[in-house]
């Protein structure tokens, strides 16, 4: 038997998130140089992100090509508004439980009985499998005057229980020439309604009973971005006069008359986006920021931020852990407003990770980012056309109370976005070049697709890197949340020695108590000892020695999420180098 009465051991948690602008060597053990497809955790550790599945089954109807993508996805009334092309769509949720229950119907056109119609819309489109219905009626348990095999789809024959979902609904059209959308949620009356803009075409209204209403105004016909404020909608963007805000009069969308309160504002900068935070309207240009500050037409003011630096782009700005975060030309930034004197500080957060923005900001083609509050998390996406999905990077970024920490995300290529809170829920969507609307935070795959994590630590060096340290025991910390298959390899004396083969990271149980736990079965080399909870403790043998160690995480992408807490290494001390 092994003499253990020498061991030493090192035990630390996993925190601090990516960091690729130190040198390993005084890097923190819990930090990490490789951080993919993990997500920093609020309540400690790296959490393999969750994936994202098609929000409903059918692609965006094409109107001119098929190389039409997704140019806006947002939460309106419970439901999803997106459009492409020249058309904008609504669907409902996809997250209803509802099946067929006669074939009867499936012969022709006429009615589709299912258990229930709760939630549907009065009319609409609907898929089963993989054959689409258009209908203009619903009972209870019924989808009336139902016509088959639309959208270029073939009749086919289905079977009782299988799954009925709501497709997209046609809400607008002939908007020519239209390019991204910006949108805002409102309520000036009473009434919600969603405004959208696409920077072609007049601004267009939704009521939430998707009703449709074009603003007239010609002065902000083919603006790209909207916002609103003190009651008041504010437009700008418009390609003839892109340093001008246009604003209607108060309580109104739709009417521009001087004489009611509505007016204009000129600043000295290309507008890129404007984003209502705290008490100020701000004003992001290519390279300054402005504040509006104010209640009406009356006592409106402008005043510069900054005159020193930009935003990248508008798609990038959201109001993120109690600040405004945005993506300046060297890297994310916020606008932190103090109450104690309402100032505004400027300060850049991403250093840590600086070259990840050095290598995708004048590349990108798209920018895109959502919030997940509830995660307090910011997710930033540098897209490019000519970019496989698979290859598309982003940025993960949340805020701790030690202070912002940052992961990498590979394999979501979205070309709109939104983030939206509706009954407790946090709905996060986007859209993509395939025509489709995905939901994140779904599932354990990018709509079937593996997700690819990786977790690779610093060189540690145990205090004194001339002593060879011989390696008896890893003890792994994690939170399983189910199943979890993955690799841990241990790297010595940053590659130049002899490492061992990778040990499996395996297990079919989640929070086993002490007593019912498997040790060491055939599906896995590792030694399982519980404490009780959710939190096993693993314990593997490994071999080999070295002056400095790294440990590192192959997610092989089979996995449901689960967290890396920290890790224990036992050791006895060697010789000096």
């Amino acid at each position: 038997m092994p003499d253990t009465s020498t061991l030493e051991s090192t035990t630390f948690n996993l925190e601090g998130g990516l960091v690729i602008d130190k040198s390993t060597f005084v890097m923190q053990p819990g930090q990490a140089l490789e951080l993919t497809n993990f997500e920093p955790d609020i309540k400690g550790g790296y959490r393999r992100i969750n994936g994202f599945r098609k929000y409903v089954n059918q692609t965006l109807p094409i109107t001119n090509d098929t190389s039409e993508k997704t140019l806006m996805t947002c939460v309106f009334a419970d439901r999803v508004v997106a459009a492409r092309g020249e058309k904008i769509f609504s669907a409902g949720s996809t997250e209803l439980s509802l099946k067929i229950k006669s074939t009867a119907s499936m012969t022709g056109s006429g009615s589709i009985a299912v258990d229930s119609t709760a939630g549907f819309a009065s009319s609409g489109t609907l898929q089963i499998n993989d054959e689409i219905f258009t209908y203009t009626g619903i009972a209870a348990f019924a989808f009336t005057g139902v016509t088959r095999a639309t959208s270029s789809t073939t009749a086919a024959n289905h079977a009782l229980n299988d799954a009925v979902s709501e497709n997209w609904t046609t809400r607008d059209t002939g908007r020519t020439s239209a390019d991204k959308y910006t949108f805002e949620r409102f309520n000036f009356d009473g009434n919600d309604k969603l405004i959208c803009v696409d920077g072609a075409n007049a601004p267009v209204v939704f009521s939430t009973a998707m009703a449709t209403t074009d603003v007239s105004e010609s002065s902000v016909s083919g603006s790209k971005f909207v916002t609103a404020f003190r009651n008041h909608m504010f437009f700008a963007g418009k390609s003839t006069t892109p340093q001008t805000v246009v604003f209607s009069e108060p309580f109104d969308e739709d009417d521009f008359d001087a004489a009611d309160g509505a007016g204009s504002i000129k600043v000295d900068d290309t507008i890129v986006g404007l984003k209502v935070f705290r008490d100020s309207m701000f004003i992001f240009c290519e390279n300054r920021i402005f504040k509006l500050t104010g209640s009406s037409l009356s006592n409106f003011a402008v005043e510069p931020v900054t005159r020193n630096i930009g935003c990248i782009n508008g798609d990038t700005i959201q109001e993120f852990a109690g600040d405004l975060m945005f993506l300046g030309p060297d890297g994310l930034r916020t606008i932190a407003g103090t109450a104690r004197i309402g100032d505004v500080e400027l300060g850049t957060v991403s250093k840590n990770i600086q070259g990840l923005f050095d290598k995708n900001i004048d590349d990108a083609s798209l920018f895109e980012s959502v919030t997940i509050p509830d995660k307090t998390q910011f997710r930033l996406f540098f897209t490019k056309g000519t970019v496989a999905e698979n290859r598309t990077r982003g940025v993960i970024c949340v805020m701790k109370e030690t202070g912002f920490e940052f992961s990498e995300i590979l394999g979501i290529r979205p070309s709109c976005t939104d983030s939206f809170i509706t009954e407790g829920d946090v709905i996060v969507l986007h859209g993509s070049f395939d025509g489709f609307v995905y939901r994140q935070e779904k599932d354990n795959t990018f709509d079937g697709r593996t997700i690819l994590g990786r977790y690779r630590g610093p060189d540690i060096h145990f205090g004194d890197a001339g002593l060879r340290k011989h390696m008896h025991r890893l003890i792994v910390n994690y939170e399983p949340e189910a199943a979890v298959s993955a690799d841990i390899s241990l790297r010595y004396d940053n590659g130049s020695g002899t490492d061992p083969a990778p040990y499996s990271l395996v297990t079919s149980a989640v929070g086993a108590q002490y007593g019912n736990a498997i040790y060491s079965t055939a599906s896995s080399t590792l030694q399982s000892t519980y404490g009780g909870g959710s939190v096993p403790l693993l314990r593997q043998p490994v071999e080999g020695s070295g002056f400095t160690i790294a440990l590192k995480v192959d997610d092989d992408g089979v996995s449901s999420p689960y967290s890396l807490k920290g890790f224990q290494l036992e050791y006895q001390v060697g010789a000096r180098r």
